[in-house]
């Protein structure tokens, strides 16, 4: 069931919306956790999980909408549209991201002749073109202090666009490619290409804190690819962050902490059998992994700023939590997904083992159910963030029947 009203935003005049008939704040039953729906019209969701999509000072969050790019207030939940749909291009994990320094967004849009980035005030609206790229591009991110923007090009892409996205993805991630990334000066407009790899460079994003180091996988089927890699901004010369240490041991959906000192990332041993939270310090090397039990494997999962709380998504019935190991690979009866927003809270207590010849604390999260997802096609995958002061987790959600922006409060409700 839908209902039509009329909403009057900031900067968007009035107009007919038609938006699910869900509440726009209620407690969640089974957890007693305040969950609110931030966004007004259906089809809005938030960015992708290891995107910035919050301002510096974090008192707005972005979002995209069906008119285009809107900012939420965090304290009013006001929304305000910023860049009107149809002057950017892009989505899933590249195309979108707000400024670590300034209140700006940038974002990329693509012409017969290649691709512009541009960025956009969030309060002034003011729109000024960054660099102007002589090629078809795929915008992935601004970097630290906000003087490069980087992405990746494929010269396969280039001379063969159409006939590479009908293709399946196997055959996209088997056949052979030629890519690289580029960094854009903001200020020069001075273009640099580096890495230039024949696997496909994806999720590639920047540390929050050291601007020449990006982190960023190799694309593909996870059992047969060395997925999580770190590389410095202008170097040909990657660090793998997690080698496998046995056959159909994954790694995955990689993001950095938000003071750029680790990187985590979903890990299983073999896929399908052992659930762990990885993580690998950056300067030091020092490896930590959580256990999870299977109902709580996320499809991804973030960190709180300050470091002391994780959350996930949760997995639906086709995720690999609800799979038998590889190579049998069939679907358990009864399941063993969770469908839920998690909190998880590490526990203080550490065992070293020795792993792969190198020494990883290995500890344990209590978890926390703070959404029920039952409802939730996992078709939408969530992508959970901690907005910044870490009081409410962001998520995308479909429970209602339509798509929209969600956050529920780490603390429960009085």
């Amino acid at each position: 069931m839908k209902l039509c009203a009329v909403f009057f935003f900031a900067n968007f005049g009035a107009a007919l919306s038609c938006v699910a008939a869900s509440p726009a704040e209620w407690i969640e039953p089974a957890t007693g956790h305040r969950v609110v729906r931030l966004s007004r019209e259906a089809g809005s969701t938030s960015l992708y999980f290891h995107q910035n999509a919050y301002t510096p000072e974090g008192d707005k969050l972005l979002i995209s909408t069906p008119r285009g790019l809107a900012t939420v207030d965090l304290k009013t939940r006001e929304l305000e549209l910023v860049v009107p749909r149809g002057a950017f291009s892009g989505g899933g994990s590249s195309g979108i991201e707000v400024g670590r320094r300034s209140r700006q967004i940038y974002f990329a849009t693509r012409g017969e002749g290649g691709t512009v980035i541009r960025a956009t005030h969030l309060d002034t609206k003011a729109t000024r073109d960054v660099v102007k790229l002589p090629f078809v591009a795929s915008f992935n991110g601004v970097n630290a202090d906000e003087t490069l923007v980087i992405g990746t090009f494929s010269e396969r892409a280039t001379n063969s666009t159409s006939r590479s996205r009908s293709r399946s993805f196997s055959d996209r991630t088997s056949s052979p490619r030629a890519m690289k990334f580029f960094a854009a000066d903001i200020k020069t407009g001075e273009v640099k290409f580096f890495h230039p790899s024949t696997n496909w460079l994806n999720h590639a994003q920047c540390s929050p804190a050291d601007p020449m180091l990006m982190l960023f996988c190799h694309e593909g089927t996870w059992q047969d690819v060395d997925r999580v890699w770190t590389v410095r901004v202008g170097s040909d010369d990657a660090k793998l962050m997690h080698p496998r240490t046995m056959p159909n041991e994954i790694a995955g959906h990689e993001f950095f902490s938000r003071d750029g000192a680790w990187v985590w990332y979903d890990l299983q041993t073999p896929r399908s059998k052992e659930f762990w939270l990885g993580g690998v310090n950056v300067a030091t090397g020092e490896r930590i992994r959580y256990a999870l039990a299977r109902g709580e494997w996320s499809v991804h999962y973030n960190i709180s700023p300050d470091g002391k709380l994780f959350a996930g998504d949760g997995g639906g019935p086709n995720g690999v939590a609800n799979q038998t190991p590889l190579p049998e690979k069939k679907k358990l009866n009864p399941p063993g997904n969770g469908q839920w927003i998690y909190l998880f809270r590490p526990q203080p207590e550490f065992k070293t083992e020795t792993i792969g010849g190198e020494p990883v604390k290995v500890g344990r999260f209590v978890a926390e159910k703070l959404v029920d997802l039952s409802k939730h096609d996992y078709s939408l995958e969530p992508n959970v963030t901690f907005t910044p002061d870490g009081k409410w987790l962001v998520f995308r959600g479909n429970m209602g029947g339509e798509r929209h922006v969600y956050a529920v409060e780490v603390a429960k409700a009085r």
